[in-house]
């Protein structure tokens, strides 16, 4: 149980882990009520896919430039910058909706601008891991702790928020998250930090990010990490954005059933973080990388087929767990093997390629979901997911000999 919670020991990080608990219970009722709002103010899938669209597309443009400022300015402070702004967006999504004024244009613009927020901030978490840690070997054990904190979140906010739709309403959902982004505000700033310098091998922006990309691009193990969590994110925002159709049209459900079965992949997102955690060593990740896009593939096929809610319940866990064990490996590798004065410009493009993809996946599973339907678009899903799986699996052994040479290097092995 030490081992399973290390890197809780790190002060900051704990205050971290607390705060973001809370503001995250509150992220994933607004995330699952507002799918359910359009989807009741449109009855769309195409339109649940462009929401998804707007609100995810600024990472794919925006977050790979912010790691040029990362590398140069204080992380702590951005963030803090960057969760106000959120809890501004979630308490006016609220006074809309509480003041029946909303309208899908409005939660169209207001996704696009939690979006430019989220790009932002997203980054700076993912490189202000390793400065909130005391320790560099906990790193591995901190980001496994976020995820499984991000995915307990996944679990408990989505059944909440499906209760409180059902209710009270929307409004209330998105009202609660703006109150919850408090805790982790308050959390950042109870931070004591150690002073850092911020240098750059430049003066010129330009070169510090052209600095990044060749990096990221010449490193084949980044690069190959790069190529297919894009892959993944893809693939996983089919059955995300389709979601609301299978509860409605599939399961002949509500927003209760919605929330079961976000919650039932929050529950194997949950497993595989913990499973993660509970690991001494980054040793052998690479091979779950490659048996986890696997077992994504076979369950979205699985889940496609079913037309039974408990057993699609079930099926749900083990893709949540999959889609788990290959996002928090691929973002463990790419932060064991980088160098510390450029990590910021390579999580940034992780971001860019994690996250940035997100809505690429929304868009296209939207737009196959109106014209092939949401079973034949999960459906295709899972056969990229296998066929990405063997495509990784016959460049391992490269792989491993980059990634093992690195941990001599520093003296993991």
């Amino acid at each position: 149980m030490h081992n399973l919670f290390r890197a809780l020991l790190s002060k900051n990080f704990r205050l971290f882990f607390i705060g973001q608990g809370i503001s995250l219970i509150g992220t994933w009722m607004q995330q699952t009520a507002m799918s359910w709002l359009v989807y009741r103010l449109t009855k769309s899938s195409l339109l649940l896919g462009t929401t998804a669209f707007f609100g995810q597309i600024p990472n794919l443009f925006i977050s790979p430039f912010i790691g040029v400022f990362l590398d140069r300015f204080n992380k702590h402070k951005i963030l803090i910058t960057t969760q106000s702004l959120a809890l501004l967006q979630a308490l006016i999504l609220s006074i809309l909706t509480l003041t029946n004024k909303i309208e899908v244009w409005h939660i169209v613009l207001l996704s696009l601008f939690l979006g430019i927020i989220n790009s932002i901030d997203a980054p700076s978490r993912q490189s202000f891991v390793v400065e909130m840690v005391d320790r560099k070997e906990d790193l591995g054990n901190a980001i496994a702790l976020n995820s499984f904190l991000f995915n307990s979140a996944r679990l408990i906010g989505p059944t909440i928020s499906g209760i409180t739709v059902a209710l009270i309403g929307e409004g209330m959902c998105f009202l609660i998250n703006a109150i919850s982004y408090l805790a982790v505000i308050f959390a950042l700033f109870l931070m004591k930090l150690k002073p850092r310098k911020f240098e750059s091998s430049s003066n010129n922006l330009f070169n510090d990010f052209k600095e990044g990309i060749n990096y990221s691009f010449n490193f084949i193990v980044i690069r190959y990490v790069l190529i297919f969590i894009a892959i993944s994110s893809i693939v996983s925002s089919f059955y995300n954005v389709l979601m609301p159709i299978f509860a409605s049209n599939i399961y002949h459900g509500g927003p209760q059933t919605l929330g079961f079965l976000m919650s039932a992949v929050g529950s194997g997102a949950i497993i595989g973080a913990i499973y993660l955690a509970g690991r001494k060593s980054v040793i052998g990740i690479e091979n779950i990388i490659v048996y986890s896009l696997g077992s994504a593939g076979i369950g979205l096929i699985l889940f496609s087929l079913s037309k039974n809610l408990i057993f699609a319940i079930f099926i749900l866990i083990i893709v949540g767990t999959s889609f788990m064990l290959n996002s928090v490996c691929s973002n463990t590798l790419v932060q064991t093997v980088i160098d510390d004065h450029i990590r910021g410009r390579v999580m940034s493009l992780y971001v860019m390629f994690f996250m940035g993809s997100m809505p690429i996946g929304s868009f296209i599973g939207g737009f196959l979901g109106n014209i092939i339907g949401p079973t034949y678009t999960v459906f295709l899903g899972g056969v990229i997911c296998i066929l990405s799986s063997f495509i990784y699996f016959s460049r391992l052994n490269l792989l491993k000999e980059k990634i093992y040479f690195i941990y001599r290097q520093k003296g993991i092995i």
